[in-house]
């Protein structure tokens, strides 16, 4: 059974959630408070059910969505195994070989994506993350095609068209340490293999 290292929530995805999951909840509210007088009054509760059985539905179900997402900002995460790294979100999960793995550096998101380069709703989320520091893994190739990655992956987690992932948790130094450490004890029997081999073939034929 694989080693497991510590879970660490993806920031990007616990930021979008924050964001939104108060307003459907005050708009389920909203809408349940719109309701309210047309149940009250009997005679439209009576002649024009529909309006307040809509309302009340659509309100219902509004606070419900929001319930769900707040329930799962943390379920969205990366965890390193003793031969692979796990990226988890609610729709996706995505194991990453070590071999595929080129290697993990860090970088200032602010430097990975330039404010000024960002508008509207994507400056919105990035801009209190900026000084955060991001784990940028390379990769000799993508797990799946790219287009198929950015139906389930927001989009800060590629800064460009070459095969990496940009990982952004908080504790950044605790993760690095975490999936350099089991990387390189997951790559330690290869190359002992490798050199096993290699001391074989020096060895006189008889």
């Amino acid at each position: 059974m694989a080693k497991a290292g510590k879970r660490y929530p993806l920031v990007i995805y616990t930021r979008m959630i924050d964001r939104w999951w108060p307003a459907l909840f005050i708009l389920g509210l909203a809408l349940l408070a719109i309701a309210w007088p047309y149940y009250q009054d009997l005679y439209k509760r009576l002649t024009e059910p529909w309006r307040w059985m809509t309302m009340a539905g659509v309100g219902g179900a509004v606070i419900l969505i929001s319930l769900i997402m707040l329930i799962m900002r943390k379920s969205a995460y990366v965890q390193p195994f003793s031969d692979y790294l796990l990226l988890a979100t609610p729709f996706l999960r995505l194991n990453i070989s070590y071999r595929r793995i080129r290697r993990a550096t860090s970088a200032n998101l602010a430097v990975l994506f330039p404010p000024r380069s960002l508008h509207g709703f994507k400056r919105e989320i990035l801009e209190p993350l900026f000084k955060l520091t991001a784990v940028v893994v390379e990769l000799n190739s993508l797990p799946m095609p790219i287009t198929t990655l950015r139906l389930f992956l927001s989009p800060f987690f590629f800064k460009d068209k070459t095969p990496h992932l940009v990982i952004l948790v908080q504790d950044w130094m605790a993760f690095s340490t975490e999936l350099e450490s089991l990387r390189v004890t997951a790559e330690e029997p290869v190359q002992k293999k490798v050199k096993d081999l290699s001391i074989l073939s020096k060895l006189p034929k008889k």
